[in-house]
């Protein structure tokens, strides 16, 4: 796997490519590099689960008919694990109903072999985009959770009666306290949060399945 040219840049995507035959390896290795895709490939599923990095950025580019376990198989262990990432999948018997249990997993494509180069490069790159979109909004999650573990208790309350749209002076009564004091809350709150409106304030909560209590 490719390291990256410098420390500040973001990982560079790899294609993980998983197939039981060496000239299918080589031949989807030379096509991805030549369109200037990272490649790192797998002769089984199990090779590729006792190697793989759930932390690095790319997609899966996966044979579905492998001795052993198989594509399918392999996309289901991933998402059990909770590692899933994207899924280009390959076939040469072009099953339908196989194919439709793939996509309903959320497979990105299902091509039958001998794919077609343009077909192949097209699916990989929107499979890229997809797991770059997946950790971004992971990351923004992520650091949305960070800010509310900082909030104490009594804060988390006042963020809950702010999103669900209360003044200052309703959620003061709601709390037994006064509105002074729920003024301050309420500014750690947006401190806190990061957050520079009420609507702004919402939508971090939205994200994180909060939606306010009355």
């Amino acid at each position: 796997m490719a390291g990256n040219p410098s420390p500040h840049l973001p990982p560079v995507p790899t294609v993980f490519v998983v197939d039981d035959d060496p000239a299918v390896l080589k031949s989807l290795s030379r096509l991805l590099r030549s369109a200037h895709l990272v490649a790192a490939t797998f002769t089984s599923p199990r090779e590729f689960l006792d190697r793989h990095d759930p932390d690095a950025p790319g997609c899966l580019v996966l044979d579905v008919a492998m001795p052993g376990l198989n594509g399918l198989e392999l996309q289901q262990a991933m998402a059990t694990s909770g590692h899933e990432r994207p899924i280009v999948f390959l076939t040469g018997h072009g099953d339908i109903p196989m194919s439709v249990q793939a996509m309903k997993r959320g497979a990105v494509d299902f091509l039958t072999k001998p794919v077609n180069d343009a077909d192949l490069l097209q699916a990989v790159r929107v499979a890229v985009e997809k797991d770059r979109l997946q950790r971004q909004t992971h990351a923004e999650v992520a650091d949305i959770q960070r800010c509310l573990a900082a909030l104490t208790p009594r804060e988390r309350e006042v963020l809950e009666h702010v999103v669900a749209g209360q003044l200052n002076k309703q959620i003061a009564y709601d709390l037994g306290t006064v509105e002074k004091t729920i003024k301050v809350h309420r500014g750690q709150v947006m401190k806190k949060m990061r957050a520079q409106s009420v609507a702004e304030l919402v939508r971090l909560a939205e994200r994180v399945g909060i939606r306010g209590k009355r």
